[in-house]
């Protein structure tokens, strides 16, 4: 890497994946400054070649690109507070969980100390960080990205800008991430199946494995179908599913497992059949799960 590539990152917050960040940061050859309330936290990173802040306004100070990795907005903002001024000019770029409306109000909260922003996700462990297929998208001012685009791929190879509306990286975020723990559940329920008779979850793995593969090849068709708003294909029906659902009682019973957890699924495949969504394509639950979208939700400025 040329010097002129090495720019200057501070990376706030050292739990396991902002240690990653900024171990990254480090690999890739920028001057990196780590600061954490914890500060014993930073010493695998300083014995690396990053530099330890023991002020936030002294490692917001250090560099002109800012990241934060901690739990929430308001845990950014707790932190960042105490900088004052030394905020003014730096480029911002939070990696946290929350909402659009957080992330609105952190794109408002930052433009208000003079700072530039963009928010954005990590899709992947932290022992995936730097890798050249990993991805991570962002969202705010184009000309943010632009210019630290080239530090930001230290962190993953697969790198995207979503646009300028600062939440819509929250909003991908929490659209994605509501396929985990449904997902998650389903196969421990499935590994506590196979452990009431005897078996090892891990044999249970690569078939799994297989299914989610499948699953994953016709989510595009699924998709297509509801940007058409036409669900008339049904080869993967609603009232197929619905024929299923006894099935997962069932199980519970012989197994021993508590399966309560599926009505909520089997709820809203009866409320799809009753709104005459019988014979469409699975797909159709979309209908059944939209509501009207409250006014003022619309994306924020762009944080240029």
């Amino acid at each position: 890497m040329t010097g002129h590539h090495r720019t200057a990152v501070t990376v706030v917050g050292l739990g396991s994946m902002g240690s990653a960040l900024a171990g990254a940061f480090v690999d890739a050859g920028h001057p990196a400054t780590v600061w954490n309330r914890t500060p014993s936290k930073a010493e695998p990173l300083v014995s690396r070649g990053a530099h330890h802040a023991p002020a936030i306004g002294e490692a917001v100070a250090a560099s002109p690109l800012v990241v934060t990795c901690l739990t929430t907005y308001e845990d950014t903002i707790a932190a960042l507070e105490p900088a004052g001024a030394a905020m003014e000019g730096r480029a911002l770029v939070t990696l946290n969980s929350g909402s659009p409306s957080g992330a609105r109000k952190m794109a408002a909260w930052a433009l208000g100390h003079g700072m530039r922003y963009l928010d954005g996700a990590v899709k992947d462990v932290p022992s995936a960080v730097g890798g050249g297929d990993t991805l991570l998208y962002y969202a705010g001012g184009p000309a943010v990205f632009g210019e630290f685009a080239p530090v930001l791929r230290a962190l993953g190879g697969d790198t995207v800008h979503l646009g300028p509306d600062p939440d819509l990286a929250a909003l991908c975020e929490t659209a994605v991430g509501g396929t985990l723990l449904p997902a998650l559940v389903g196969f421990f329920q499935g590994a506590a199946a196979l452990r009431a008779r005897g078996l090892e979850a891990a044999s249970m793995v690569r078939f799994t494995a297989k299914w989610f593969e499948m699953i994953s090849s016709v989510l595009p068709v699924f998709a297509a179908e509801i940007d058409r708003g036409d669900y008339g294909d049904g080869a993967s029906s609603v009232n197929l599913f619905l024929a299923g659902a006894a099935h997962d009682v069932e199980l519970g019973e012989e197994a021993g497992l508590d399966v309560a957890w599926h009505e909520p699924f089997h709820d809203l495949l009866r409320r799809a059949a009753d709104a005459g969504h019988g014979d469409h394509s699975i797909s159709a639950l979309t209908e059944v799960l939209r509501k009207p979208v409250p006014a003022g939700t619309s994306g924020g400025t762009a944080a240029e």
